[in-house]
C-alpha cells in the first residue's frame, strides 16, 4: 500500500523543445525544476508515473543535519534554511516544523560516536545539546528505557513527504515549468555524442541539458546510455499510527526505533539500523564496488534472495527509442514493506514509550532507496555524456537535503556560482 499523495495540476501538452529536461518527479527532480523555473529557465519535468509516487513520498520525513556525513553538511544546512522558507516559497503547507531531532544512545559506544560527530558539527556552528540518560528518556516521551545519553539538534525538523513534494512541483508549474506525468523518457537524444534532447513515449523533446533524477531507476536508465552508475536499491519500510496521546514533538531515533509526529496528529514509525536488500543480478555485477560498504555495515544489512532476483533477471536492460521500456511497464515501484521489522519496531516503541502504549496502526508501506557505495549522492555533470547532469544516489538522505540539492543542480545547469561546493559529490570519485 502506498501513502496518499496530494495531486497536482500537470500538463497535457508536451512541448517539442525547451532548454532543460528533468527526468524524475521525486523531491530532487521537482526541486531542480522549481529553482530553474524560478530563475526563468525553460524546463520540462518528465515523470513516468505521478509526482512523488515512489520513495519521495515514502520516507521518514526527517529534515536533518544531525548525523550526516561531513560531505553532506553544507548541503544539509542550505536545505534546512530552504525548508524554513518552503511554505512561503511554494504558497502551500509542506508540513515543515522545526521540532528538533534527538538521537538516544543505549551505551557509551553509541554516545561516543555521536560526540565525535558533534566535534565535526561544532566547526560548522551547528547547535547541538548533549543530554544525560534521564533527560533523554524525558524528551523521548517519558521513556523508562535506560539510555546512556543522547544528542539533540534543536534546529532540525520534519516535513510531510506526501504534501511537500507536490507543493514544490505545483510551485514550479506556477513559475512556468511544464510538468508531464505518465510520460516516461526512454532515451537521450544525442548529436555528436552531446545531449540534444530526450526521446519519450510521447515523442521527442529537444533541449540543451538533461538532469537525471530518477532515484531507484537512474542506474537502469544510465546503463542503457552506456554509463555505469554505481547504485543498489535498498528497501525502506514505514508504519503510520494514531491514538498516541502526549507524544513528543521532537523526532526521536535510537538503536532500534525511530518515530516522528505527522500533521494528522499521529506518528510515522520505523525500525532503525536495519536495511533490507534483495540480492539481484545488479548485486553480483557491482560486488567489487560495494564489498567495502558491506563489510562496514554488515551488522545492519539484511540480504535476502527471492522473486526480485528473477524479476530483474528478466527485465530488459537495453532498448531503443521504439521499444516499450521498463519505465512504462512499471509506472510505480510499490514494494511490499518488511512486515517483520515494522512489527518489531511497533513492539519496541509500545514497550519503551508510554504515550505509544495505545497506538493503532493506520497504514504501512515500503519504498526503494538508491544507495551509492559511500552512501553519499552523485551531483555532477557527466564527463562521458556532455549535456547530462546527474542528481541521484541520495542513499536515503534525499528528502531532507532535496531542496538544497535541487538548488545546487539548477546552479550547475545554469553554470552560475554554486551555493555549496559540489566537489564531494563528483561521479569520478568512484574511479579512484
Amino acid at each position: 500500500m502506498a501513502p496518499k499523495v496530494d495531486p497536482i495540476q500537470s500538463d497535457d501538452q508536451m512541448p517539442r523543445s525547451t532548454q532543460v529536461v528533468v527526468i524524475g518527479g521525486g523531491v530532487i527532480g521537482v526541486a531542480t525544476a522549481f529553482f530553474l523555473a524560478r530563475a526563468g529557465v525553460p524546463v520540462v519535468l518528465c515523470e513516468k508515473g505521478h509526482i512523488a509516487g515512489e520513495q519521495s513520498s515514502r520516507n521518514w520525513g526527517w529534515t536533518r543535519v544531525m548525523g550526516r556525513d561531513e560531505r553532506e553538511l553544507p548541503l544539509g544546512l542550505l536545505s534546512l534554511d530552504l525548508w524554513r522558507q518552503m511554505n512561503e516559497l511554494t504558497g502551500r503547507e509542506t508540513g515543515f516544523r522545526q521540532c528538533g531531532i534527538l538521537y538516544a544512545c543505549d551505551d557509551q559506544k553509541q554516545l561516543d560516536e555521536f560526540l565525535a560527530w558533534k566535534d565535526v558539527a561544532d566547526t560548522y556552528q551547528i547547535r547541538t545539546v548533549v543530554t544525560d540518560g534521564a533527560k533523554t528518556g524525558e524528551m523521548a516521551g517519558g521513556s523508562q528505557r535506560l539510555f546512556k545519553g543522547g544528542l539533540f539538534c534543536p534546529t532540525d525538523g520534519r516535513a510531510e513527504p506526501t504534501k511537500a513534494v507536490p507543493a514544490i512541483a505545483q510551485a514550479a508549474h506556477e513559475h512556468g515549468a511544464v510538468i508531464l506525468e505518465h510520460c516516461a523518457v526512454r532515451m537521450l537524444d544525442r548529436k555528436g555524442g552531446k545531449v540534444c534532447g530526450v526521446l519519450t513515449e510521447r515523442g521527442a523533446i529537444a533541449c540543451d541539458t538533461v538532469v537525471l533524477a530518477g532515484g531507484a531507476w537512474s542506474r537502469l536508465f544510465a546503463g542503457n546510455e552506456g554509463l555505469d552508475l554505481p547504485a543498489l536499491n535498498v528497501l525502506g519500510s514505514v508504519m503510520r499510527v494514531d491514538n498516541v496521546e502526549g507524544g513528543p514533538e521532537e523526532s526521536v531515533g535510537g538503536s532500534d526505533f525511530a518515530f516522528r509526529k505527522n500533521l494528522q496528529g499521529g506518528y510515522n514509525i520505523s525500525r532503525r539500523n536495519v536495511s533490507v536488500s534483495d540480492i539481484t543480478p545488479d548485486t553480483l555485477r557491482q560486488f567489487t564496488k560495494f564489498i567495502g560498504s558491506y563489510l562496514q555495515t554488515h551488522k545492519e544489512l539484511r540480504l535476502r534472495i527471492g522473486r526480485r532476483f528473477l524479476d530483474e533477471w528478466r527485465m530488459n536492460r537495453k532498448w531503443t527509442a521504439d521499444s516499450v521500456t521498463p519505465f512504462e511497464q512499471i509506472r510505480t515501484l510499490d514494494p511490499e514493506p518488511s512486515h517483520r521489522y515494522l512489527e518489531e519496531a511497533a513492539r519496541i516503541i509500545k514497550r519503551d514509550f508510554p504515550p505509544f502504549r495505545t497506538m493503532r496502526e493506520v497504514e504501512r508501506w515500503g519504498g526503494l532507496i538508491d544507495v551509492t557505495p559511500d552512501a553519499v549522492p552523485i551531483v555532477d555533470q557527466s564527463k562521458i555524456i556532455p549535456g547530462l547532469v546527474l542528481g541521484t544516489g541520495f542513499s536515503g538522505h534525499g528528502f531532507g537535503i532535496g531542496p538544497g540539492a535541487g538548488k545546487l543542480l539548477s546552479e550547475i545547469v545554469m553554470n552560475t556560482r554554486t551555493s555549496v561546493d559540489p566537489a564531494p559529490f563528483a561521479f569520478e570519485r568512484f574511479d579512484r
